[in-house]
């Protein structure tokens, strides 16, 4: 076992704040009890301020926004209503299956870098450099998606303001609002996840009753768009092409194991959120791929109207089908309000990615400093800096741009779930070759070897496969969008690992000890509290998995 690297000596949760000027390239520390109580987290600097409902709402509905409620749309007209039911089926699985893997990972350990930092400790270093820059790319691309959107959404209303003059008032404003802390952002999540969740199933049920002919002047559609203009509008070729757009809904899922440093009680509620990522797949995502295809047809010229600035959602052309023009506004409204939240989150997590990368010593050092708030200044610059991609769409159109964006976001996503799952399995061989038990673990994973094995080989797959519609005919340009990250991912490895000297870890070498964290808030916790699930008969196992 490495050995264990002991707390520097603070007085203080300002004084702690020194070690943002340190060498932090060795993996955080257990910590005293002391350091397990503070307020500010004294290895990363970050404010241990969101509380447990922040986590489950961001675990729930955090991430939904344009890619979601607009994306969906493009991965409709590529392949149909029964291939964006099965897309969205398919990696929903996969999810299910990485967030367990994660699941258990985070609850143990809670520490800054998250994923990426245990990619260090149980696999190798550079494998964790290449796994972070991946997620931060799937980051920056989801934050470029979402200024693409808000601004064509005001440029909708009124093209008075140029495009580029909507993304800087969009771009000042998120920035400014970044700084205000991580308590503040919790709080405003939460509410704004909440609209979407109550706007989403206000959409279901209006689906519901368009279908089935409740809405006066509108004939009942029924099942009409899965047979004309069909269930499949391009066989396998189309299917192929949702799982990429399907996986960047889901990109996020993940994202509550960034969050945990920054959450007073991850012990009690990461497991939690973990849970409440099935109701999301469930109802969230399957609902709206059901709802999505019943309402809307998969030849709706505005969907792939890719000279157009503006992009249209399957729910904004179902409402105009319905005979309800005014309610285009309604809907935009609603998604005006999920791109607040979505691009908030991405640059959440996109600064946060930076920040723990920074400090151990995988992105420029100046990059992991944070003020005495525990708010990460420059990390939240940079990233937001990023989302200057979306100007793109000035010159290219926003639904091109929007497609060119998500390739490269789909793809890291499959990387960097393979790489939890392969993190989890070199876990677990060290947690028995050093003398473990699985029921020593706070969450244990459903299914394992079986799930983590899964969640490997099946974004492995995904990776390569998600590029073959751009074979026949072939086309060099989007063939570059859909494989270029691959190549990418183990350059980044190989060079890394050769400039460096990394070293991959042996079972019986990797530290199991640093980065433990006790709840902020332990003694209020309630004494069931959603841990575990050794030791149960196996369909209770599955009913507290979920």
């Amino acid at each position: 076992m490495l050995p264990e690297r002991k707390p520097s000596p603070t007085k203080d949760d300002d004084v702690s704040l020194r070690n943002h000027d340190l060498d932090t390239t060795t993996e955080a520390a257990t910590g005293s009890d002391s350091d397990d109580f503070r307020a500010i987290d004294p290895h990363s600097g970050v404010k241990r301020g969101l509380k447990t409902r922040h986590l489950s709402m961001m675990a729930l509905a955090g991430i939904i926004g344009p890619g979601l409620l607009i994306g969906a749309g493009g991965a409709l007209a590529a392949g149909g209503p029964a291939s964006l039911l099965i897309g969205f089926a398919v990696i929903g699985l996969i999810a299910f299956s990485i967030m367990q893997s994660l699941g258990e990972l985070t609850t143990l350990y809670p520490t800054g870098g998250a994923f990426t930092a245990l990619s260090d400790r149980f696999v190798d270093k550079a494998f964790g450099v290449a796994v972070g820059w991946n997620y931060f790319i799937v980051w920056f691309c989801v934050l470029a998606n979402e200024y693409n959107v808000v601004s064509s959404l005001m440029v909708f209303w009124s093209d008075k303001v140029p495009i580029w003059g909507y993304f800087l008032l969009f771009w000042f404003a998120f920035l400014g609002f970044q700084m205000l802390g991580v308590e503040t952002f919790g709080e405003a999540e939460f509410w704004l996840a909440l609209i979407k969740i109550v706007g989403l199933i206000a959409y279901f049920l209006f689906s519901i009753i368009y279908a089935s002919g409740g809405v006066p002047g509108a004939d009942a559609i029924g099942f009409r768009y899965w047979n004309d203009p069909g269930a499949f509008t391009d066989g396998f070729k189309g299917v192929a092409s949702v799982f990429v757009f399907c996986s960047t809904f889901y990109a996020g899922v993940e994202s509550v194991a960034v969050a945990a440093t920054e959450t007073k009680n991850p012990g009690y509620a990461v497991p939690l959120a973990i849970r409440q990522v099935f109701i999301r797949i469930v109802v969230v995502y399957m609902g709206s791929a059901f709802f999505f295809g019943l309402t809307c047809p998969a030849n709706a010229q505005d969907l792939i109207g890719g000279s157009s600035r503006a992009l249209r959602s399957p729910m904004t052309i179902a409402i105009q089908n319905a005979g309800w023009e005014g309610g285009v506004h309604l809907i935009n409204a609603f998604i005006f309000i999920t791109c607040l939240s979505a691009v908030n989150s991405s640059i959440y997590i996109g600064s946060r990615t930076l920040l723990y990368m920074a400090q151990d010593g995988k992105a420029p050092k100046f990059l992991g400093w944070t003020d005495k708030r525990g708010v990460p200044v420059p990390a939240i610059v940079f990233t937001n800096l990023c989302g200057a991609l979306s100007m793109m769409n000035v010159s290219t159109g926003a639904s091109k741009a929007y497609g060119y964006i998500v390739n490269l976001s789909g793809v890291s996503t499959f990387l960097v779930w393979g790489a939890i799952s392969l993190t989890h399995i070199r876990f677990r061989s060290a947690w028995k070759a050093q003398g473990h038990t699985e029921s020593e673990l706070p969450f244990v994973s459903l299914w394992y070897p079986y799930n983590a094995y899964f969640g490997l080989f099946a974004t492995v797959f995904l990776a390569l496969i998600q590029g073959w519609s751009t074979f026949v005919p072939f086309d060099a340009g989007l063939f570059v969008d859909a494989y270029i990250l691959l190549p990418l991912f183990g350059v980044i490895y190989v060079v890394y690992k050769l400039v460096f000297k990394t070293k991959l870890w042996k079972a019986h070498e990797i530290d199991l000890q640093s980065g433990r964290r006790r709840d902020l808030d332990e003694a209020k916790r309630p004494q069931s509290g959603p841990g575990g699930n050794t030791g149960s008969k196996w369909w209770t196992r599955i009913f507290k998995g979920v």
